[in-house]
């Protein structure tokens, strides 16, 4: 899969690097490890310390897809998985290339 700025909120998160790099939870920033499950509202982060809920709306996301990185909003991708494609793609026109 080829990810780019455009379409990283649009395609599967599932089996990337993630690092929380903003969050209203002061205890959630920071957290970094590789997603490993998707809801609506949460990304589950299998970090060092074991697996971390983290609340989509509320935070910023860093992913890591080989050797490229992409900031992501949680507001951009606070969809379940499989709508993500339809309701993200304001979020995709809105991103720069």
């Amino acid at each position: 899969m080829d990810y780019n700025n455009r379409n990283i909120v649009l395609n599967e998160l599932i089996g990337l690097k993630a690092k929380v790099i903003k969050s209203t939870d002061g205890n959630q920033k920071g957290i970094s490890g590789t997603v490993i499950d998707e809801t609506k509202n949460t990304l589950v982060i299998d970090t060092e310390a074991g697996e971390k809920r983290v609340v989509k709306k509320t935070s910023s996301f860093r992913f890591y897809a080989g050797r490229m990185s992409f900031i992501v909003d949680g507001d951009e991708i606070s969809f379940r998985p499989h709508e993500r494609i339809e309701k993200s793609m304001k979020f995709y026109k809105a991103r720069k290339v």
